[in-house]
């Protein structure tokens, strides 16, 4: 009888994962990846970001209602959202303009992706990387830079969604 209990809740747990249509996380967090490509002289980003804290956020910057997982492309939002939440400026007070070059989807997140020219050694700034944090009070963003053989990770929330992003020497 212990058994058969079990396992049927084990079943149950089970289908009730599979059938459920909409996946729910308890907490709210994105990953950058900032890597610099000395050839091209240029950072490269990534930001993963969860499906559905995307479309509120959207949702929410645009007063309407946004469904990322339909055929509609979506460059433009995403674009003017990313460029507004994740701000590079320079020691010398220089914001560093971010070419923004498309998203992609993986199961349940979107990866953003976008470049930072940077020809000059790099010798940190300040980073804003406030994505999601108008929408969830419990946002954290951690970002992973990569500068030649250093790299260092750094996490924003609400209350410092900006950040000094220098290295030790």
């Amino acid at each position: 009888m212990i058994n058969f209990l079990i396992r049927s809740g084990f079943l149950v747990l089970l289908v009730g994962l599979l059938s459920g249509s909409t996946f729910v996380h308890e907490f709210h967090a994105s990953v950058t990846q900032m890597q610099y490509d000395p050839k091209e002289h240029v950072f490269e980003i990534s930001v993963r970001l969860f499906t559905d804290d995307f479309e509120k956020a959207l949702a929410e910057a645009t007063r309407a209602k946004v469904n990322l997982s339909g055929k509609t492309k979506h460059d433009l939002i995403i674009e003017k959202y990313i460029e507004s939440h994740f701000v590079y400026t320079s020691p010398q007070k220089q914001v560093k303009p971010i070419k923004y070059v498309g998203y992609e989807v993986e199961a349940d997140a979107h990866w953003i992706y976008l470049e930072m020219p940077y020809s000059e050694p790099f010798r940190g700034g300040l980073l804003k990387q406030n994505a999601l944090m108008e929408v969830f009070d419990d946002q954290v963003n951690m970002v992973n830079v990569q500068y030649q053989s250093q790299k260092k990770t750094f996490v924003f929330r609400k209350n410092q969604a900006t950040q000094d992003i220098s290295f030790d020497r």
